[in-house]
């Protein structure tokens, strides 16, 4: 089953997603639905606030701290420090991962505003999208 997402991601991180320096989102909680395939729409939050591209699914992991830094230490596009403190009270961590060639800009971001009063409204962390709400992304020239 399909179950595609929209990831609220910091500007700088987006910034390395689409400079192809990151192949590889870090999250706190795996998205039980999420699977190899599925696509990741990339809201950049604020000063940002728009969509601003996608990337297909590779693999998705979650394993302890320290095996998941070894995997994802040069793919993150972070350091040690900050992974620790975004791991800071967990065991466990989630690694979604991507191949560059899987990652869509788009020519033109989609505001904030305009998310709102055309599709859904941006999430803390990531939120589920039924295909009916990403079957447009197409045609914002992917």
């Amino acid at each position: 089953m399909s179950s595609n997402i929209l990831l609220s991601v910091r500007p700088k991180y987006a910034d390395k997603i689409f400079e192809r320096t990151k192949t590889v989102e870090l999250r706190r909680i795996r998205p039980k639905l999420l699977e190899e395939g599925d696509l990741v729409l990339l809201y950049v939050s604020s000063p940002v606030q728009a969509l601003t591209g996608a990337f297909k699914v590779d693999k998705i992991i979650e394993k302890p701290l320290k095996d998941l830094w070894r995997m994802v230490r040069k793919k993150a596009g972070i350091t040690r420090q900050e992974f620790d403190n975004y791991y800071d009270g967990v065991s466990v961590g989630v690694g979604i991962f991507f191949k560059v060639q899987d990652v869509q800009q788009l020519d033109k971001p989609i505001s904030l505003d305009i998310l709102k009063e055309q599709f859904f409204h941006p999430p803390q962390g990531f939120r589920y999208c039924r295909a009916s709400d990403t079957a447009w992304f197409n045609e914002f020239s992917l």
